[in-house]
């Protein structure tokens, strides 16, 4: 099945619309269309994980400890980490190539770093 994505509070909100824009069939939502605004990392974690989504983040200070936390109690469908220093147009491209080049299956419990 293909890739979903799920933006946290944090991340840039062109990043977002980007992707959109660039492959509108990407499905790529932000933390307040699906209840995670204002949660904490693991609540967000799994918010991700109820709707089978790669979270997509630019938290990689604290994000990856608290991931490895969650999937020590249940799988995860993934985790993203988007440098803020990370041109827009490259996030946007990365993004894209991931969704259109990868399963949802290939990214369980997996954490990538981009840029790719």
């Amino acid at each position: 099945m293909k890739v979903k994505f799920l933006a946290d509070e944090n991340l840039r909100r062109a990043i977002v619309l980007g992707v959109r824009r660039r492959e509108p069939s990407v499905s790529f939502l932000q933390a307040f269309e699906i209840g995670a605004a204002g949660k904490d990392d693991l609540a967000v974690l799994q918010i991700a994980a109820d709707d089978g989504r790669i979270l997509v983040s630019h938290d990689a200070k604290t994000m990856p400890r608290h991931f490895r936390m969650f999937i020590g109690q249940q799988a995860s469908p993934g985790l993203i980490l988007v440098p803020q220093t990370l041109a827009l147009g490259r996030t946007i491209e990365d993004l894209v190539l991931l969704w259109l080049a990868s399963e949802d299956k290939e990214w369980i419990n997996q954490i990538c770093y981009l840029p790719l």
